[in-house]
């Protein structure tokens, strides 16, 4: 009876050791628990928030390679497993910088920090004065015949706009024409010196108190000059919302009813305004040396192994900043160690699956997203692979597993057929799928997968979701309040372990079923992003 048993036993071992690898990838039953304890070192203390260019973020990153090495992956770098990236970093001195409002003559000084403050995020000249003029959304949109600039004398003006758009304008469209390089683009083309934006109050995700916390922080551009967006822009200010009535002084309109307007994404009015402003700005420069992390994971199929899956997520952080309730260090464990720990976890199932898939998948920990999406931005104009080999970008930044994962959002879900199949794998998984539930937030513009897009290659980006106004929905908003660009946004802080590994379990499903499908994913006919393809290349 025991030889019996013994045969039964190791025949019971190699079905299960053949079986597993094959299934594993499909359903590995991620629980949550290596994922949490990725971030355990990427957002500990000793990383010191992770700022661009950092000692932190060289710790960071250099465990980020220690963890791909031991799961087999090669380096696909320039330097081994790294990609130099240039920076140059921008900030503020306030000590000699100021903005004053002039209005019949009259001088009114703002209060930096309180009223308005600048944005490094474009090389601000010494001086800048100018008549203020109010452009609407600001928007110029040649799809929709729609032009917030027609009509309005703007050389040597500097435009005030409150952040949305109108209803009738899709998301796609209205995102992309709401990012800082079209914005910049706009500047330049209508001779306006400069421009005022006034955050939409409907859809802040932070409040004022700790947006200007955040103002002294260094902004960083690429080194290359014409790799930065904001070059030939002298003035970008961020007005507080709650002050904006005076700006509106004398113009015939309240903010308060072109707040109302924008709220529900009317149509806004576009109007000469009655006051000037003059800015002084003394900003400090330096160079800044940062790196991207890129490794690949080879394909077996001789027909598709040069062509890749991409996996994304960005290492940075804020690194160390004004302190709130006496904590200065921002260890940003969601944002986004928790996408870097994601994409580890799944190099480790794959190699520990011994995961055969067709296309190779290349995983790219990408530095100074918080900068503007540099990092990416870099790497996606400068693959370490043929750029036409990346079939497709799986972005993850902050999905915030805080409660149980039963809806998922799709950021692009409509957009190219990678949508669909997400949505086969979510089903499957019993997952709800929907589309971006918060149009005015432009989050699919605002992560990583914006900068694969702009070269045509089709990308998505998930979080775990929930239905406005439902509880979930509250509890998503208060962590932004409380937790978003804060210290708090540390190791102590409710997750659920279990939304995490399913939610692992998806991102997995879906780049297995991309690496292994015959046909490459597409831009729908109708996606206005399909026409980057064109461009790229």
């Amino acid at each position: 009876m025991s030889k019996r048993l013994l045969v039964l036993c190791c025949l019971l071992v190699a079905l299960v050791a053949y079986s597993s690898p094959k299934a594993a990838p499909d359903n590995p039953n991620f629980d949550g628990k290596s994922w949490w304890d990725h971030i355990k070192v990427l957002a500990s203390d000793d990383m010191e928030g992770r700022e661009t260019g950092s000692d932190g973020l060289r710790r960071a990153a250099a465990y980020i390679v220690e963890q791909l090495k031991k799961d087999g992956l090669q380096p696909a770098g320039i330097n081994g497993f790294y990609q130099p990236v240039k920076l140059l970093s921008r900030q503020i001195d306030e000590s000699g910088s100021s903005l004053t409002l002039v209005r019949n003559g009259a001088n009114e000084a703002l209060t930096l920090g309180e009223d308005a403050f600048f944005s490094t995020r474009v090389q601000l000249a010494p001086e800048v004065d100018g008549p203020l003029v109010f452009v609407g959304y600001g928007l110029r949109i040649p799809e929709r015949n729609y032009d917030d600039y027609a009509g309005l004398d703007l050389k040597g003006k500097i435009a005030v706009l409150l952040a949305g758009s109108p209803a009738d304008i899709p998301t796609a469209l209205a995102s992309h024409y709401q990012s800082a390089a079209e914005r910049n683009q706009l500047v330049r083309e209508t001779g306006l010196v400069g421009i005022v934006s006034i955050p939409n109050p409907a859809s802040m995700d932070i409040p004022w108190s700790r947006m200007k916390l955040a103002r002294k922080r260094p902004s960083m551009a690429l080194a290359d000059p014409e790799l930065d967006d904001g070059r030939g822009v002298g003035l970008a200010v961020i007005f507080n919302p709650a002050h904006a009535e005076e700006l509106f002084q004398g113009s015939g309109h309240s903010f308060e009813d072109l707040a109302a307007l924008a709220k529900d994404r009317k149509p806004l009015p576009t109007f000469p305004m009655t006051a000037s402003l003059q800015a002084r700005a003394k900003v400090i420069q330096k160079e800044v040396e940062s790196a991207n992390v890129v490794a690949k994971r080879p394909g077996s199929d001789p027909a598709l192994k040069d062509e890749y899956v991409v996996l994304s997520s960005h290492m940075d952080h804020l690194g160390i900043g004004e302190p709130i309730n006496g904590d200065n260090l921002y260890n940003g464990a969601m944002d986004n160690a928790s996408g870097c720990a994601l994409n580890l976890d799944i190099a480790n199932s794959l190699e520990r699956t011994k995961a055969r898939l067709a296309r190779s998948v290349l995983f790219v920990f990408v530095t100074a997203e918080e900068k503007g999406l540099l990092g990416s931005k870099y790497f996606a104009l400068n693959p370490t692979v043929p750029k036409n080999s990346m079939v497709a970008d799986i972005n993850t930044d902050m999905f915030l597993p805080i409660f149980p994962l039963k809806i998922l959002t799709v950021y692009g879900l409509a957009e190219s057929t990678l949508g669909d199949i997400v949505q086969q794998v979510a089903e499957a998984d019993g997952v709800e799928v929907q589309p971006d539930p918060e149009p005015l937030r432009n989050l699919f513009i605002r992560s990583d997968q914006y900068s694969f897009i702009r070269q045509g290659i089709p990308s998505i980006a998930m979080k775990v979701g929930f239905r406005p106004g439902s509880p979930e929905a509250n509890l998503a908003k208060k962590w932004l309040t409380e937790r978003y660009h804060a210290p708090s946004d540390d190791l102590d802080q409710p997750v659920d372990l279990a939304a995490a590994g399913k939610f692992e379990d998806i991102v997995q499903g879906l780049t297995v079923r991309v690496a292994n499908d015959p046909q490459r994913p597409e831009w729908k006919s109708d996606s206005f992003f399909r026409r980057f393809v064109s461009a790229s290349h």
